[in-house]
């Protein structure tokens, strides 16, 4: 009986720590307002680890013990996002902003609400919670796929283990590194006489990136959470704006830095205002995002192939600096397209080391004057891409040289020629090496077939070598083909062929983007695939049917019509059906969605809290059933469902005369059963 006692006071003081941990920690972490000496909470942290070593099975999931940092990751799998992480389209001046307000403001035909946040300067991350417990954390990736990194974000104290609801919800956000921690380790690194880091960007990403997470522990990282997968709608908010406050309630850190602005001139002011202040901010940030704040706005601008029609990041002006353009070299890009790069007097510039900057093409040169052995301004466009600002024309001396684009591919020797309506210079000899080459590293890389151990130096040797000409040559390689390649061992030759075989299993999407059709990038090879279902059906599709699909514009249907016409084209998609290269998409097409049943062809909205069915699991059982599940109220909707604790939607939809259903209801219609 004794003994039960004092396993009940044991666990009894095991939850007394957990929660006077989690609230010290929540305090310093997340609200930055410390409530204790850091004394007391180390001493009631070794409190807590030594019953847990004595009493390993009262170790909680969400104890603060578990940030510290476990065993040795071997390798980071794939997470596919429930939701896209999309990117967002860059502004880099007023007028650009204003461009901005104007599309939206025709796109919603109202004034608007922006919602406007500092761009932190991190990684950003997933994070997935059940019943309100951490269970997942990925990083971007393509934006589809991600890396699970669960055991590196477990350290990062602002991140709670468990939330103040038990929910299941799935959030983004910012990882980042503090200045003060960036000074710290980059001190620590040169001590270790290691390489230090460009910046906190680059040391955050790297942290969380490290197989051992006691690693990342040791970082003192950082986040700050910025939004909910989808959006906040289906957790009863109905702005963007609205959901930052709830992330905040339950435990989450938000940047305290936002504000809605009632017109695209309070933007500006707050850009203006946050462009002198970011200096004293104690982590980095390269911008601003500039998001329409209602959902149901969101919702009716939509979406590009690649962006949201309804947000924007404006981004600071970059870092310049001063020094000598030594040269111009051409390169040769997969699409033809020939780029002038200029060969620079190596200049340290927003925190690495330049020596190569982009002239873009004949027309830039051109316009400013660019001349070898000039001095030059040159910046990193988003704070990424080196290119040339400006000459400094004051310091020339007579002696610098005009530049003057060939006539002629500088690889294959073929006429350049300049396609209507473009600036740029283009060979269009398909057996030109340099497009070839580019053409297979695209194919090989991992956003199109993911073929791992293929890099830009194994294409150039295989090319170089004759054992390959064009994609579907890749296929037909042997390993002994590959051992005979430089610094090609035995392992590694048959580990490239085991990827070379794994590929064609992939997906039609995957392919459709690995084959380079010009304006066909990522998203819109997922929605031609998920609409046609097969290669042969998108190669026979006309431009009337390619267009009548949201987000396909002509632009996109006259690339892809061009490209199937070619014979070439034809030649290599025979060669790889013939090498069993899967050319199905492996989702569900939408023709086979059901046209008949009670959500066929209807949009339903679903609000307030689902106790039978999870939100998540209504939504893909609608879908599956040929409905459109949509965050918010319109004339469009058909029908609403309607949980407990429904708010404004409901009164909405009410007033709209719009049909409403509860849970019950939608279980009936689905065949769920209690």
């Amino acid at each position: 009986m004794d003994q039960k006692i004092n396993r009940n006071e044991v666990e009894k003081r095991v939850r007394e720590l957990n929660n006077l941990l989690k609230e010290y920690g929540h305090a310093y972490y997340v609200l930055d307002k410390p409530v204790v000496p850091d004394s007391v909470y180390d001493q009631h942290m070794q409190e807590l680890l030594a019953i847990e070593a004595e009493h390993p099975d009262l170790i909680f999931p969400d104890s603060p013990s578990q940030r510290v940092g476990g065993e040795i990751l071997s390798n980071f799998s794939k997470v596919v996002h429930e939701f896209p992480m999309l990117s967002l389209s860059n502004v880099f001046n007023e007028e650009d902003i204003r461009d901005f307000d104007r599309r939206v403001q025709a796109g919603a035909g109202h004034s608007i609400t922006y919602i406007c946040e500092l761009k932190i300067d991190g990684l950003a991350v997933s994070l997935k919670y059940e019943k309100g417990n951490f269970i997942q954390g990925s990083t971007r990736g393509d934006g589809t796929i991600g890396e699970d990194i669960t055991a590196n974000l477990k350290t990062i104290h602002a991140i709670p283990l468990k939330l103040s609801e038990p929910i299941t919800i799935e959030v983004r956000g910012e990882a980042y590194m503090p200045k003060k921690s960036f000074i710290k380790l980059n001190e620590m690194r040169d001590e270790n006489g290691e390489e230090p880091f460009a910046n906190p960007r680059n040391a955050a990403a790297g942290s969380l990136r490290q197989l051992d997470p006691k690693i990342a522990a040791s970082r003192n990282l950082s986040v700050f959470i910025y939004g909910i997968g989808g959006d906040g709608s289906a957790y009863g908010q109905d702005s963007h704006s609205d959901s930052l406050d709830y992330l905040a309630t339950l435990g989450f850190k938000t940047n305290t830095g936002s504000k809605r602005c009632s017109s695209i001139e309070e933007v500006i002011e707050y850009i203006e205002s946050w462009q002198e202040r970011r200096q004293d901010l104690d982590y980095e940030i390269d911008g601003i995002v500039i998001k329409v704040d209602g959902y149901e706005d969101q919702e009716q601008l939509g979406f590009t192939a690649r962006s949201p029609r309804w947000a924007t990041a404006y981004k600071f002006p970059a870092e310049e600096v001063h020094t000598k353009l030594l040269d111009i070299e051409l390169s040769v890009g997969r699409t033809g397209v020939v780029t002038p790069t200029a060969i620079l007097e190596p200049v340290r510039v927003a925190g690495t080391t330049v020596a190569r900057a982009s002239l873009h093409n004949e027309d830039l040169i051109r316009e400013k004057d660019i001349r070898i052995g000039d001095a030059v301004i040159i910046r990193k466009a988003g704070d990424i891409i080196p290119e040339v600002v400006s000459v400094l024309l004051e310091q020339r001396t007579g002696m610098e040289k005009p530049y003057e684009m060939p006539d002629n591919c500088p690889v294959c020797d073929s006429e350049l020629i300049r396609i209507d309506g473009e600036v740029a210079l283009r060979c269009v000899n398909p057996q030109c090496p340099a497009q070839m080459k580019e053409a297979l590293i695209h194919f090989v890389s991992r956003n199109a077939m993911n073929i791992e151990g293929i890099g830009e130096r194994v294409v150039d040797q295989l090319y170089t070598a004759g054992l390959v000409h064009d994609v579907s040559d890749l296929y037909a390689l042997t390993k002994d083909q590959l051992l005979s390649l430089e610094r090609m061992g035995e392992k590694s030759a048959s580990n490239l062929i085991s990827a070379i075989d794994i590929s064609k299993e992939n997906s039609l999407e995957k392919l459709l983007f690995g084959l380079g059709i010009r304006h066909v990038g990522e998203k819109a090879a997922h929605i031609l695939s998920e609409e046609f279902g097969t290669l042969e059906k998108i190669a026979m599709a006309d431009a009337d049917r390619l267009t009548s699909i949201h987000e396909i514009g002509d632009k996109v249907a006259d690339s892809v019509i061009s490209f199937f016409e070619n014979e070439d084209v034809q030649e290599v998609i025979d060669k790889l059906k013939s090498y069993g290269v899967n050319m199905i998409y492996k989702g569900r097409i939408r023709e086979e969605l059901p046209t008949e049943g009670p959500f066929a062809g209807k949009t339903v909205v679903l609000t307030g809290k689902l106790s039978i069915l999870t939100r998540n699991d209504a939504k893909e059982q609608i879908e599956a059933m040929g409905g459109k599940v949509s965050g918010s109220v319109s004339k469009k909707t058909d029908l609403l469902i309607a949980g407990e604790d429904a708010g404004s939607k409901l009164v909405k939809a009410q007033e709209l005369g719009i049909t409403v259903w509860n849970e019950t209801e939608l279980v009936d219609a689905l065949g769920e059963k209690e």
